[in-house]
This record gives C-alpha cells, sequence and structure tokens, in this order.
C-alpha cells in the first residue's frame, strides 16, 4: 500500500515537472511569434562615417501610431508601418536593418532618393545647348538612375523639422556623373495624419542641366516577407504607355494600353498577363515600363496608381505632379539580400510604383523636358496615402 502511495507520488510529480517544461518552453515561442524583427531597428547599426559625414537613423510618427524610419544615406525610407484591416501595424516597405547591409546589397536602389536621373538615359549620353554629356555607364549600355555612384550613394545633410517631417539635402557637384552645372538639391519626407507620406522635391543648378528625381521604395503591401506580389490589385490611371527596345530605352512612340497586358485602368491583379506572350513583357522580363498618366496637371497633384494588399486590405493611393509613373514588378529580384525581418529579396516579392518624367527625355524631342535652367526652381511633389478596404 505504502509501494503503491509513493507511484502515486512520484507520478504527480513527473506530471507536474513535465507541465511546467511544456508551460515555460512555449513563452519564448510565443514571444518570437508576436514580435518581428523589424521592430528593432537599432539607432546604432545606422551610426557610422562616410565621406566625411555621419549617417544615423530617423523616426516619424502621425498621431495615428503610424511610423516611418530613414537615414541620410542615400536619403532613403527603410520602414513604414501602417495599420492593416485587423488593425495590425504592417511594414510596407522592405529593407534592411543597417548601413552596411545597404551598401553591401546587390540592388541598390532600396528605397533610396534616385537622381540626377531617374530611370534610363541611351548610351549614357544626350546633347544640351550644342554640347555632348556623356555620362557613367552601369546598365548595360545605357546610364540608369543617376551613375554608378547616384544620389542613392552619397550621404545626404539632414534637418528633422518636427516629429512628423525631415529634410534631406545634397549638393552635386559640377560633372559629377557627368552631368553639368552644381545641383543643390532637397527632399522633404512629411507623415501625415492622414496617413499620407508626401514626399517634396527641389533642386537648383548654375548650368543649364537634366534632372528626374525620384524616389525608389519597394512595396509589398501585405508586409515585408509576405511572399508574392502577384496577387496584389492594381490600378494605374493611364490610357498610355512608353514601349521599350531590349535595353529598356523607350522607342520614342506612345501606344495604347487597351488590350494590352498594359491594361490596368480597372483593378487587375499584378500576375494576371504577366507570363503573357508578349514583346514588351519580353523585354522588361515582365513589368519595368513608364506609364502617360492621365489628367496631367504640372502644378498640381493627380492620380497616378492605386494598390491593394489581398491579405492586409491595406490600399494605397499614389498622386504625383509627374506625368510619369514607372511600374516595376520585382522582375531582378534574385534572393541574394536579406531583408529586415529575415526574409529574402526573393523574385517578385516587392513593386516599385516610380513617380517620374520619362525615360531617356533628353534624346526624346517629344518627352516632356527635363532640363532645367539656371535661375529656376525644380520643384515637384508625390503622395503615397494608405487606407484600408472597406
Amino acid at each position: 500500500m505504502k509501494l503503491h502511495f509513493k507511484l502515486i507520488l512520484l507520478m504527480l510529480c513527473l506530471n507536474t515537472l513535465i507541465a511546467c517544461t511544456t508551460s515555460s518552453s512555449k513563452k519564448p515561442e510565443e514571444k518570437v511569434d508576436t514580435i518581428s524583427k523589424s521592430d528593432f531597428l537599432s539607432p546604432k547599426a545606422f551610426q557610422t562615417s562616410m565621406d566625411g559625414k555621419n549617417t544615423d537613423l530617423y523616426i516619424l510618427k502621425n498621431k495615428n501610431g503610424v511610423e516611418a524610419a530613414f537615414t541620410n544615406y542615400g536619403a532613403r525610407i527603410i520602414s513604414l508601418k501602417v495599420p492593416d484591416q485587423h488593425g495590425v501595424q504592417t511594414d510596407v516597405i522592405v529593407g534592411f536593418s543597417s548601413i552596411d547591409e545597404y551598401i553591401k546589397s546587390t540592388e541598390p536602389y532600396f528605397g533610396a532618393t534616385i537622381g540626377r536621373y531617374g530611370n534610363r538615359i541611351a548610351k549614357g549620353k544626350f546633347i544640351l545647348d550644342g554640347t555632348s554629356y556623356s555620362l557613367s555607364i552601369n546598365n548595360g549600355v545605357n546610364s540608369l538612375h543617376g551613375g554608378k555612384k547616384g544620389f542613392q550613394d552619397v550621404v545626404w545633410d539632414t534637418k528633422q523639422l518636427n516629429k512628423q517631417s525631415i529634410a534631406f539635402s545634397y549638393f552635386s557637384k559640377d560633372m559629377e556623373e557627368g552631368y553639368p552645372g552644381n545641383l543643390k538639391v532637397k527632399v522633404i519626407y512629411n507623415l501625415t495624419d492622414e496617413n499620407e507620406l508626401k514626399i517634396s522635391y527641389e533642386a537648383t543648378t548654375d548650368k543649364k542641366t537634366v534632372v528626374n528625381l525620384t524616389n525608389h521604395a519597394f512595396f509589398n503591401l501585405n508586409g515585408e516577407g509576405s511572399g508574392t506580389i502577384l496577387n496584389h490589385q492594381l490600378q494605374i490611371n493611364a490610357d498610355l504607355y512608353t514601349p521599350v527596345d531590349s535595353t529598356l530605352i523607350p522607342t520614342g512612340k506612345h501606344e495604347y494600353v487597351a488590350e494590352t497586358p498594359f491594361d490596368f485602368r480597372k483593378f487587375s491583379t499584378i500576375g494576371k498577363r504577366i507570363t503573357d506572350h508578349h514583346e514588351q513583357l519580353k523585354n522588361g522580363k515582365g513589368y519595368d515600363h513608364n506609364y502617360v498618366l492621365n489628367d496631367q496637371n504640372s502644378n498640381q497633384l493627380h492620380l497616378a496608381a492605386r494598390v491593394e494588399g489581398e491579405k492586409s486590405g491595406i490600399i494605397m493611393e499614389v498622386f504625383t505632379m509627374e506625368p510619369g509613373l514607372q511600374f516595376y514588378s520585382g522582375n531582378f529580384m534574385q534572393s541574394k539580400n536579406i531583408f529586415k525581418g529575415g526574409s529574402k529579396d526573393d523574385f517578385r516579392t516587392a513593386f516599385c510604383l516610380e513617380t517620374q518624367h520619362f525615360p531617356d527625355s533628353p534624346n526624346q524631342p517629344t518627352f516632356p523636358s527635363t532640363v532645367l535652367n539656371h535661375g529656376k526652381l525644380y520643384n515637384t511633389s508625390s503622395v503615397y496615402k494608405f487606407s484600408i478596404k472597406k
């Protein structure tokens, strides 16, 4: 009887020990599940010195709890957390957790301000007032996004204006990357209480030059690391686009999107026609094309696009003063880099909507001009507005 009683006591102790061990082992797992690594952006990881200037991490917050993170290395946006349809803060911009990772990345443009010239210039050459200029070649036979060391690779001066606004400034010397004129550039990010990220660009020059500034944020509205963007719903406010040759330089034509895979005038999933047999999809290895926006007015913001994340219910609307919009479907993402949340930059897991003047405009007389004269102010804005599906 005593032996039986002792066995019962022993079994009770073992069960208690197992329960305690199981309980304590679950707690760390629950913590990992509910806290993303992207919540732990460390200022120290963004603090270094480059070209005699210090880099750092900067945070903007609005009254709704929306939070945006930036660094002055490339005047780039690192993170943008907005609420999804369940109220969960979701980081809709892919990026890295340190300066070193941005420097080493095989894709240099994540979240960066692009200049002097966003997009491509054919064979890195253009003529201005009878003078021929040669740019650095960094994309096959062409110059892309300002050249080998564009604005994404420089350290900008920084002034945080208030809790919701920050200004980055850069002085681009005459003939930097082959562009004429000393160019003073300012980019202001403003996170409004309407859940808008407004980007304002200003530039002046002491010599006639060409300028086309944009931002190269890579978006996934289901959140960084959530997988493909091919099921996102996309609408682009454009009846026309500019077809390209095999090196992605515009042919100079405007073609209608109707009855082509480029028709996003009504909501359509990004992946619905991306594998269609079409010469332009072959040239771009998917979508990597400039759209000629409707309702253009250089002095006012107009609707460029709407996108909806099918899992998150997050809607992003893009407004701009620019005549064009480059839609890029992440065709060159190759799983070679690890983002701040631990996921890789897998094929088509992010997209870009770059507000801009048209590619190769300095060589295309029928395209809107990108010439900036001495004494004139380059001044344009774009807005990325976030809401949830109702």
